[in-house]
């Protein structure tokens, strides 16, 4: 069935107003929760890290690059957990209505993407109270968040049909996603491991979320030395260009694999 027809953009649009509405149903505050979530979070991880354990206490405004990269990895977080429970969550609707099943998987992530732009304003508005001078280097985000979407998307394909098949995938995804934040540079700047294992380093920046991270500390912040970018670490063009291409591989696999087992889900459920 044809993704973009007329009929699949409206369950689109329905699918992402409710559950952007549901999501917060019945709290006090709300909406807010999508502000205050990434805040409470980055607090507790400030004050262990930052303030008591020392964590990027040389490098300016680490506070900032700590938050964004906070608020990166909850939006990767969220949409891939939520993208993992898409199908089988939908059950019903597979069974009673005939449509491009993508469609959930869209959904999922436009949801966890509008609050990715609400907690980066967030981000935006404490960097300029913390003084960082930001330039017109800035719009290169616009692609970063591309790819960081489409790679999002590109798991979130892979592990809806994984788990349609195999229930034991949410714990078992749950130890890889905390095992990959701390093998990610967010709550420790890569710095602290270049100096002592450059190698160590360099590889873990082949990863495309630490590559994301950085580029967006980079751009945001525009501390090369502080926040060194994947292009400063390796010289080789080949390998700089693997966390980039991934994205797209991932994608491209994830949506055929996807594709490929979307008939049976219904039956399957």
């Amino acid at each position: 069935m044809n993704f973009f027809s007329r009929r699949n953009q409206i369950l689109l649009k329905e699918l992402i107003k409710t559950d952007f509405k549901l999501r917060y149903q019945g709290s006090v505050i709300g909406y807010l929760w999508s502000i205050l979530k990434p805040l409470l979070l980055f607090l507790i991880l400030y004050l262990v890290f930052v303030r008591f354990m020392r964590f990027g206490e040389a490098i300016p405004h680490f506070a900032v690059a700590l938050l964004l990269g906070i608020t990166i990895w909850n939006f990767f977080s969220e949409a891939t957990n939520m993208g993992m429970l898409s199908i089988v969550s939908r059950g019903d609707l597979l069974r009673k209505v005939n449509f491009s099943k993508p469609v959930l998987i869209f959904s999922v992530v436009a949801n966890a993407f509008i609050n990715l732009m609400i907690s980066l304003v967030v981000v935006i508005i404490f960097a300029l109270i913390n003084g960082v001078q930001m330039s017109w280097t800035v719009i290169f985000a616009v692609p970063l968040l591309l790819e960081l979407v489409i790679f999002t998307m590109g798991i979130a394909f892979i592990l809806s049909t994984l788990f349609v098949y195999f229930r034991d995938l949410g714990p078992i995804w749950e130890v890889v996603m905390q095992a990959a934040f701390y093998g990610t540079p967010i709550i420790y700047p890569v710095t602290q491991i270049s100096t002592s294992h450059l190698e160590i380093a360099k590889i873990l920046m082949l990863n495309p979320m630490a590559q994301i991270v950085q580029d967006m500390r980079y751009i945001l912040t525009f501390s090369n030395n502080a926040n060194p970018t994947l292009w400063q670490m390796w010289h080789n063009p080949f390998v700089i260009i693997v966390p980039y291409i991934l994205p797209i591989l991932v994608f491209g696999l994830g949506l055929w694999i996807f594709t490929k087992n979307s008939k049976k889900f219904a039956e399957v459920i």
